[in-house]
């Protein structure tokens, strides 16, 4: 029986039966380890099986010191492993542990920057393409694409003084006191250049990507895609939209098109009723946020947010950044793919400083009672499921109903204080009829009554 670390492949793992004699088929792993989260080459365990084969004993301080002049002779920068071995079912086995590095990019010597540089993409070494190489190089220089300056851009007097108004504004919102808000002062030209928003070279103001971004929608990608799919696959649209401009402008858009598509129903608690989502609505604001505060803007393809019968998805271009995986982000390590984005998003308190997003999305969701949410690096992308109970989610059965049906269903989602007579007249049928297809819906446990007749609201199950 394999033990610890050696289960499996994966992502930080990879196994091979004997010490390649083409060394470039494991520094190609090497360099892609480095270049990402880390991880081990471990030889003598066969890939496919397994198994443990071992490698001779008394050429295991040869293989070692092979692998070092190696890694030392072919890698670029200079990439200094950890090779060790230990014994495995009366076997030995030697461990090549590459950690995660600063002075990225690192790729392969003879290959050159362009064909040598290599990730790591779920289990798989992958060479990176020129978007991927060109962030790496940012990484190794501290520097985030969102505060390069955009060439040619103009910074108009006008967009300048809605992004200060705008912070102002939240800054506001959240200040609990009037003596708080008495004390907030206005936005200046001057803010935006101290959070990296703006930069002043020989007395012209000039645009970073970041204040592009939060003020227009002059990058194609960065938008946000959503729409809502029938069943659970996406494959049928029921409703579908895009929405570009300002950043903190489409994620409130984006999470007002979730809410139209997940189910409100109400608690009566004595004389008061409050409205609940199905869904956690802090978990789903909390998705969207972290999507468009981290993903790389460099890639070309659009934030998604998904609704399907079973689940809400978002999706966000780019890996996880620098060293972080999925393991970490849930422990609440977090890096900072774009500062000024960032910087402005804090300021309006639409993020924390903290990395507390990922736990919040958790905890969220424990507290509605919901499967825990699924975070998932898909190639160069990561997505963040969270799931809707079935029992709450009936759209999933609305195949089998009438056309009258499924026009409730949507009149008491806009409306859960809706009559029975004025679903009558903005369907377009009879109150005998409507009453008649409200008591199957309810018989099929697909709605329920909460309240008094005259005075209770719907609540679709």
């Amino acid at each position: 029986m394999v033990e610890g670390f050696i289960k499996g492949e994966g992502k930080n793992v990879e196994f091979k039966r004997e010490l390649p004699k083409k060394s470039e088929k494991y520094i190609k792993s090497v360099v892609a380890f480095a270049n990402t989260t880390g991880g081990k080459i471990i030889i003598g365990i066969d890939d496919e099986t397994h198994e443990v084969i071992g490698v001779e004993e008394s050429a295991v301080f040869d293989i070692m010191d092979a692998i070092a002049n190696t890694v030392s002779d072919m890698c670029i920068p200079q990439i200094v492993p950890d090779i060790s071995f230990k014994t495995v079912e009366h076997k030995c086995i030697v461990i090549i542990e590459i950690y995660p590095s600063l002075n990225r990019p690192y790729y392969i010597n003879s290959l050159g920057k362009e064909e040598g540089t290599y990730i790591r993409v779920a289990g798989t070494t992958r060479k990176a393409d020129l978007t991927k190489i060109k962030e790496l190089e940012m990484q190794g220089a501290n520097l985030s694409y969102d505060e390069m300056v955009c060439i040619d851009y103009k910074v108009t007097d006008e967009a300048v003084a809605k992004l200060c108004n705008d912070i102002k504004q939240c800054i506001l919102a959240y200040a609990d006191a009037p003596e708080t808000k008495k004390t907030v002062k206005d936005v200046t030209v001057t803010n935006l250049e101290n959070w990296g928003v703006l930069k002043r070279v020989e007395g012209k103001v000039l645009a970073t990507n970041a204040f592009v971004l939060l003020t227009s929608d002059h990058f194609r990608f960065a938008k946000i895609q959503c729409a809502r799919f029938k069943g659970t696959e996406r494959v049928v649209f029921i409703d579908k939209r895009e929405f570009s401009g300002a950043l903190y402008e489409q994620i409130e858009e984006a999470y007002q098109f979730v809410l139209k598509h997940i189910n409100l129903g109400a608690e009566i608690s004595g004389l008061v009723r409050k409205d609940v989502y199905e869904l956690p609505v802090g978990s789903i604001r909390e998705s969207i946020v972290n999507a468009v505060t981290h993903r790389n803007y460099m890639e070309t393809s659009c934030v998604q947010v998904a609704v399907y019968d079973d689940r809400v998805e978002v999706t966000s271009p780019g890996m996880l950044y620098g060293d972080l995986d999925i393991e970490s982000i849930k422990q609440g390590k977090s890096k900072i793919r774009n500062t000024g984005i960032a910087e402005i998003f804090n300021r309006m308190k639409i993020i924390e400083e903290w990395g507390t997003g990922i736990s919040r999305i958790i905890s969220g969701c424990r507290e509605y009672g919901l499967s825990e949410p699924e975070f998932i690096e898909l190639g160069d992308s990561f997505r963040v499921n969270i799931f809707r109970k079935q029992e709450s989610s009936q759209e999933s059965s609305q195949e089998n109903l009438t056309k009258t049906q499924a026009a409730i269903l949507n009149l008491i989602r806009e409306n859960p204080n809706i009559t029975q007579q004025e679903m009558a007249e903005k369907i377009g049928v009879s109150f005998a009829a409507i009453k008649k297809n409200i008591a199957l819906l309810k018989d099929s446990e697909i709605i329920s009554r909460l309240g008094s007749t005259k005075k209770g609201s719907w609540l679709i199950r």
